[in-house]
């Protein structure tokens, strides 16, 4: 029995099988067909891995883009209905840009900050009507004009009627015409042309015709005969014209009765008296300028500033011409001829202490200082004239 053919066990019997690739290759071997099998198999393997690689590829595409169609959807939602964001105060849409921007320190340490105005800031705009004031207590030539950006000329020159060119007509309480620009208003009267109208002001018809405030079309309106309503009042921009002078004229000693109209200070004959020297002292103890400065055309005096009743001095020697009240707004009123072609006047005085014909010197004294006639303050009004040169302006001629 011990000769009889064993079985062979089941550990000799495990060898591994071959793999379906390698059987396959093996029976095409067989059949002739080896290399031709192998670069089929070859080309088949190629073929898979790439179709995997684009199946994988598309499904990666379509992710994205349902991202991002989800995205788009979002924000499209939050423009439709934006909402505020309660930590930050901005809405869907503010974010969305915010979260594009890079981060900002809204700290003081970065730069300048600019306080938050609600308001709304309109532009001012240029007036070009007429507009009208009421004179308040305090108020003076200068300053109203200076509130308008205006010359005093001008506010003159729009109320003839009212201060007829005399800054010392200025009342409280009174309506004065306020010019939008520096010029001259004027009252028309049938059969005057606005050429004529012009050529008084020194400007052009044009600049009468051209401007807004006089509602006139300037290519319809003949400056020839324009066919303005008989008072219509014209604002002439840039017009000017030469303002009456109230002040105390010239007054010599051989015709002292000039200055009658002035009123009751006016003097008879005068037949001698000191001559001055042509020098100038202050007239009065102070030499503060108070109020109006010189101006030539509106005020071609000094106004000086000081206590009701202080003295008043001749600035030079001479005879006075006129002692007394003034019938144009300078209330108690003494002028002196200095007798070598300078004359001085005083005006607004509380008292005088002279009188017509007298003789005075150099420093003596001739009243007090005073508030009379209209002024609106103690101070007094002090002029120099003289045959040469006219009224000047006295700082350029008293003695420091």
């Amino acid at each position: 029995m011990s000769n009889l053919p064993q079985e062979p066990s089941s550990e000799q019997n495990s060898e591994p099988k071959p793999g379906l690739l390698t059987e396959l290759l093996d029976r095409a071997s067989r059949l002739g067909l080896g290399q031709q099998a192998v670069r089929a198999l070859t080309t088949l393997l190629v073929l898979g891995v790439l179709a995997v690689a684009v199946w994988g590829m598309s499904q990666f595409s379509k992710q994205i883009s349902q991202t991002q169609e989800e995205n788009l959807r979002a924000t499209a939602q939050a423009i439709a209905a934006p909402t505020v964001n309660a930590a930050t105060g901005l809405n869907g849409e503010e974010l969305a840009l915010a979260a594009m921007l890079p981060s900002f320190d809204g700290g003081t340490g970065g730069g300048l900050q600019r306080a938050a105005q609600p308001e709304t800031i309109i532009p001012s705009r240029s007036r070009v009507e007429v507009t009208s004031y009421t004179v308040q207590q305090g108020d003076s030539l200068f300053s109203i004009a200076e509130q308008y950006g205006l010359q005093p000329e001008t506010i003159l020159w729009g109320n003839y009627d009212t201060l007829q060119d005399n800054y010392n007509f200025l009342r409280v309480d009174q309506e004065l015409n306020i010019l939008p620009t520096d010029g001259v208003y004027h009252r028309y009267s049938i059969g005057e042309s606005l050429r004529t109208i012009a050529n008084n002001y020194g400007t052009t018809p044009e600049s009468i015709l051209e401007y807004p405030g006089n509602d006139l079309d300037p290519y319809e309106t003949n400056p020839d005969d324009p066919g303005i309503a008989d008072g219509t009042m014209l604002i002439v921009p840039g017009g000017t014209r030469e303002l009456v002078d109230w002040g105390p004229p010239r007054i010599s000693r051989e015709n002292p009765a000039v200055a009658a109209y002035y009123g009751p200070g006016s003097c008879g004959a005068i037949t001698d008296g000191p001559i001055g020297n042509g020098t100038f002292v202050w007239p009065t103890p102070s030499r503060q300028i108070s109020g109006y400065g010189y101006d030539p055309s509106v005020h071609p005096a000094l106004d000086i500033g000081g206590a009701e009743g202080n003295a008043i001095y001749a600035t030079d020697a001479g005879v006075v011409v006129y002692a007394g009240w003034s019938n144009t707004g300078y209330g108690n009123l003494v002028v002196i001829d200095h007798g070598n072609g300078w004359q001085s006047a005083y005006a607004h005085l509380y008292s005088y202490s002279v009188s017509c014909g007298q003789g005075v010197f150099q420093g003596g004294q001739i009243g007090g200082l005073g508030n009379t006639g209209n002024s609106t303050g103690a101070h007094l009004h002090f002029e120099l004239l003289s045959d040469l040169y006219g009224k000047v302006n006295p700082i350029n001629f008293l003695i420091p």
